[in-house]
């Protein structure tokens, strides 16, 4: 799937020189583990982050969220510095900037029904509707990911791991954000689940213009989703570029390395014939 060609031009995110430090102690010089990371998002547009484990990738991520401050540098959506946000901005920004995160077994509270998980950001963001328009909305969202209306009404305990991350991305968009960040949302998933919900975000970003931050250490995951591809390496951007460019004529030493990592269940075969899986099911 190349879908280079598509991204739209204007920034919507950005973040610039980020720079993150952990302390270690009163007499240990701070640990760094991000080197002025610059990336960009258009508006409609999936930026896929790949690199190993420990690359610095959901250090990035959580910044852009806001859980962690950066230590140097500025991230700006839609033109405005939103670095240093306050409470009360960020939970504003929450009904523009949502995320689904890599465990589907931890994201949900088992002890809540699952409808009730849903809305949970649409009750912060709005006070206005109706116990029965919110579950209207819930029910909506539930077809929308691929699952039956009556799944509001049941525990997390009941689903499949690939069920609970369409219940993680329906709580996620139910208030319509319009850039999620993606943080390894398929790793833990079998290859033939990991095929349904790349489906379903690529459909999801279609249908509701949806920008991605998609995060993941397998390139060629990325390479399915992504219209750009940066490559993290010990906290640094080592290559950036076109999705398909990238994966196909790598010109960092270490994005070749990863690729050379990218298992294949038939190494007899093609290059262009692999992860049909995926692009098969579509």
């Amino acid at each position: 799937m190349n879908r280079s060609d598509t991204a739209p031009p204007q920034p919507q995110l950005s973040a610039h020189g980020i720079v993150l430090d952990y302390p270690q102690g009163l007499r240990r010089k701070p640990a760094r583990v991000l080197h002025g990371v610059d990336i960009d998002i258009a508006e409609g547009e999936t930026l896929g982050l790949v690199g190993e484990s420990g690359s610095g990738k959901s250090s990035l991520a959580n910044i852009v969220l806001g859980f962690r401050p950066p230590t140097e540098g500025h991230i700006r959506f839609r033109g405005r510095d939103i670095t240093g946000a306050g409470r009360r901005e960020r939970r504003a920004l929450s009904s523009e900037i949502q995320a689904v995160f890599q465990d589907p077994y931890s994201s949900l509270n088992p002890t809540r029904r699952v409808g009730t998980s849903i809305a949970e950001p649409l009750l912060l963001q709005s006070s206005s509707l109706s116990r029965r328009d919110i579950a209207a909305h819930v029910r909506d969202m539930l077809v929308r990911v691929g699952l039956p209306p009556d799944a509001a009404d049941r525990y997390p305990a009941h689903f499949s791991g690939g069920q609970r991350q369409r219940i993680a991305i329906a709580r996620a968009l139910i208030i319509n954000p319009s850039l999620v960040i993606c943080d390894e949302p398929v790793s833990a998933l079998d290859l033939s689940v990991q095929a349904q919900i790349l489906n379903l975000l690529a459909e999801l970003q279609e249908s509701m213009g949806l920008s991605y931050l998609f995060i993941a250490h397998d390139l060629a995951v990325v390479r399915f989703l992504s219209h750009r591809m940066a490559v993290m390496h010990e906290g640094r951007i080592v290559e950036t570029g076109p999705a398909e460019r990238v994966y196909s004529a790598p010109s960092a030493p270490y994005t070749r390395q990863l690729l050379a990592a990218v298992p294949d269940p038939d190494p007899d075969r093609a290059p262009s014939q692999r992860l049909t899986v995926a692009q098969d099911s579509r």
